[in-house]
């Protein structure tokens, strides 16, 4: 009798312990994978108050620029590697959608989030930001050579401006597709002169085709690396990031924009949730954090983009630096998709 009872107070214990070694994470947040391209950047306190008022952790899964990401989140849809993606634009989002990676989600939100800008009517794919893909130009260089800046896509093909310009691969840098479908857009896919024509003028007036947008802009460009390269394909925001985070302190931003018509590509940044994901509660409540007037107030200064949520306001500074072309090269999405 007295053996069984030790047993039974054994057998107690065990499962005791079994419990509490179960129950140990009990006390600790969930968390939920966002995945992102790597210039996805939030401010510390902005993120730290989603996290605490859901009591989640959110883990940031950097997956190179956008092209990339989006390769690797459907080579991986069988076993997705986030719950939510973010950083997929108007240039990708046809592919995105085609690969049924991302699940609907009607966010409360939407209905503060500008019509221009919801460009999916299946809101599998949700609008956080847009800026515009621009050429941009060292201005000391073109000072110094006292050579006019180029006003059309066509002008970059002059041999006045042999070697000077910087792309990024369209095939991997959502920036260098949408400068690629500018040219699309400009010069079209039939007749006489077509964009392949004028990418092959481009070629021969030695064009350089970097991967990435990191890589073109802190490589490449004369303005901001150690390159050789006086313009770049990057966004009309940039030169006022040159600005604010000028050290020391300047007046004038060291590089512009070229936003003459037809020159720019206006370029919608979404949010969807990942099929598969087993955590969708929680992607709900990030997807509305990314739609929300904090994140959307806090991205300006952070990715140099434009927020799409109409009750959000904008910083002083983008307010006095940022340039928002008036006359953009774009395209159907149907045309962009086929």
């Amino acid at each position: 009798m007295g053996s069984k009872y030790v047993w039974l107070v054994g057998l107690a214990v065990l499962l005791a312990l079994g419990v509490l070694a179960a129950c140990g994470g009990a006390g600790e947040p969930a968390e939920i994978t966002l995945m992102t391209h790597d210039s996805f950047d939030v401010s510390e306190e902005v993120l730290a108050a989603f996290e605490t008022a859901n009591e989640v952790k959110v883990v940031l899964l950097p997956a190179g620029d956008a092209g990339t990401m989006i390769n690797q989140a459907i080579l991986a849809r069988e076993d997705p590697l986030a719950d939510v993606i973010f950083g997929v634009d108007n240039t990708f989002l046809g592919r995105v959608l085609a690969a049924d990676i991302v699940e609907p989600y009607d966010s409360p939100l939407l209905a503060e989030i500008a019509s221009a800008a919801r460009l999916d009517p299946s809101n599998r794919l949700l609008p956080v930001d847009a800026g515009d893909v621009c050429i941009n130009y060292d201005r000391g260089y073109f000072d110094d050579k006292a050579l006019p800046v180029p006003q059309s896509l066509a002008e970059l093909t002059d041999p006045a401006y042999r070697g000077l310009l910087v792309v990024e691969n369209p095939a991997t840098s959502s920036p260098g597709l949408a400068f690629l479908l500018a040219t699309v857009s400009v010069f079209g896919t039939e007749g006489d002169y077509t964009y392949l024509d004028y990418w092959a003028d481009l070629r021969a007036n030695d064009v350089l085709v970097a991967n990435d947008w990191n890589t073109a802009y802190y490589t490449y460009f004369a303005a901001t690396g150690s390159g050789d390269r006086p313009m770049v394909v990057s966004y009309a925001t940039s030169p006022a990031a040159e600005v604010i985070y000028a050290d020391p302190p300047v007046d004038t931003a060291p590089t512009a924009s070229i936003t003459a018509p037809d020159t720019c590509f206006r370029q919608v940044e979404f949010v969807g949730i990942l099929k598969g994901t087993k955590q969708r509660a929680l992607a709900e409540k990030l997807v509305d954090f990314l739609l929300s007037r904090p994140f959307q107030e806090d991205m300006p200064l952070k990715m140099y983009v434009f927020p799409v949520n109409t009750t959000a306001s904008l910083p002083a500074e983008f307010e006095v630096w940022a340039t928002i072309p008036p006359d953009t090269a774009d395209l159907d999405l149907a045309l962009i998709a086929a």
